[in-house]
């Protein structure tokens, strides 16, 4: 189910991702650092050497903090905000050994949520005058779901659950295993009454199934334009329809105009490409 709010990431959990990624990095210390005079200051900028929509820069922040506090940063830019080829994101100061560091630890989170972002942004653009909503999933990176789901609304789209546990997705094995539609959902209105309830249906057969058992949403798996059609109509409003399954450039639109009120797409997360930094002293 589409999350209420979008996905804000707390402090604590940014400083979980970033204490890990200095974890696997770092490890007992930056022996090329150790060149660098103790003293050494230097300064710099970070740029894009591509377009895209910025996003990150808690991450970025909590970097520098946690290697060196007396790194100062000044960011030009904001999360969400179109940059261009060229464009100096933020500017940083302080102890040279610490910049250099927390550089590919900073740049890495960066360049990922940024292109994260810059997807959606894309994506999001092919039908924005349609209604629909673009949802994310769970194929996210493991341990940085809240940030790539955070990148996703930044990026202009939605976010679908966050994990297992704040909505119940009732798929073809959970039918089977519970015995059927009707079983499952009626389960779950007992299990954990006010959850969300979402049932994956893979013909029109099963939709009537979902919508009997009075399912909040009904995700369309596979289902051809015709078949997306016909469930519309047949829903008639009385659950959501969330299309699923084989989403490209190609074919986003059209399923688009077939009414349906979302469509969640798994290369959102999974199949990002990372934007292009680069950091430089001057």
């Amino acid at each position: 189910m589409a999350s209420s709010n979008p996905v804000v990431p707390t402090p604590e959990q940014i400083r979980d991702n970033v204490r890990a990624a200095l974890t696997e990095d770092v490890g007992d210390g930056d022996i090329t650092a150790q060149l660098i005079p103790a003293d050494a200051v230097a300064q710099g900028r970070v740029i894009t050497r591509e377009p895209g929509i910025l996003c990150g820069s808690q991450w970025v922040d909590a970097v520098f903090a946690m290697v060196d506090p007396a790194i100062t940063l000044q960011w030009l830019k904001t999360d969400g905000e179109a940059i261009a080829a060229d464009d100096i994101l933020f500017t940083f100061a302080g102890p040279a050994r610490g910049l250099l560091t927390g550089e590919r630890s900073a740049l890495n989170f960066l360049q990922l949520l940024s292109g994260t972002a810059t997807r959606c942004q894309r994506y999001a653009s092919l039908v924005a005058d349609t209604g629909v909503k673009l949802l994310d999933t769970r194929k996210t990176i493991p341990g940085l779901r809240i940030a790539q789901k955070y990148a996703v609304h930044c990026g202009g789209c939605h976010n679908h659950r966050v994990g297992l546990y704040d909505a119940f997705l009732i798929k073809e094995n959970h039918i089977k295993a519970c015995g059927g539609i009707a079983q499952a959902v009626q389960t779950a209105r007992q299990s954990a009454p006010g959850k969300p309830v979402e049932v994956e249906v893979e013909s029109l057969d099963e939709l009537q199934q979902a919508l009997a058992a009075g399912a909040d949403r009904i995700m369309l798996d596979n289902f051809s334009l015709e078949d997306m059609r016909s469930a519309v109509a047949d829903s008639a409003g009385r659950a959501e329809l969330e299309a699923s399954g084989n989403v490209t450039d190609q074919t986003l639109r059209p399923i688009a105009e077939t009414g349906v009120d979302y469509i969640s797409i798994g290369a959102l997360t999974k199949d990002c490409k990372a934007l292009d930094l680069s950091l430089r002293l001057l």
